[in-house]
């Protein structure tokens, strides 16, 4: 104990902290790619890198914009997995944000700006 203690007091604690944040980050990532997902468990990994990443700032040194960014890309990695289970547990799979909703809309649209011409003519 006495060793680590010697070695730990030579490494700035920016860097010692980064590798807590990253392990952080990947504990987010290993719930996040169960089958199914964990999504509480990711949340919590996710929060800490946050409080981590957003309380301490331009402290944790040259390697803060990179962990922003880690930070980033995991949340949003937490949105889209939440956004998946979410449409998959609707009745019948339904997804109505997805490309067969957008055609839909297309269509609607195309008529709509039809009719006007269509009572023009008519």
């Amino acid at each position: 104990m006495d060793d680590v203690r010697r070695q730990l007091i030579d490494v700035p604690a920016e860097v010692v902290v980064t590798n807590h944040v990253m392990g952080l980050y990947e504990l987010a990532a290993i719930h996040l790619s169960a089958t199914p997902p964990d999504l509480r468990q990711a949340v919590l990994a996710i929060d800490a890198v946050a409080c981590l990443v957003e309380g301490l700032g331009d402290r944790l040194g040259e390697d803060e914009p990179t962990l922003r960014d880690a930070l980033s890309n995991i949340r949003l990695a937490f949105v889209q997995i939440k956004g998946q289970q979410q449409r998959a547990q609707r009745p019948g799979g339904a997804q109505p944000d997805g490309p067969s909703a957008a055609a839909d809309q297309q269509q609607r649209q195309q008529k709509q700006e039809q009719e006007p011409e269509q009572q023009q003519d008519g």
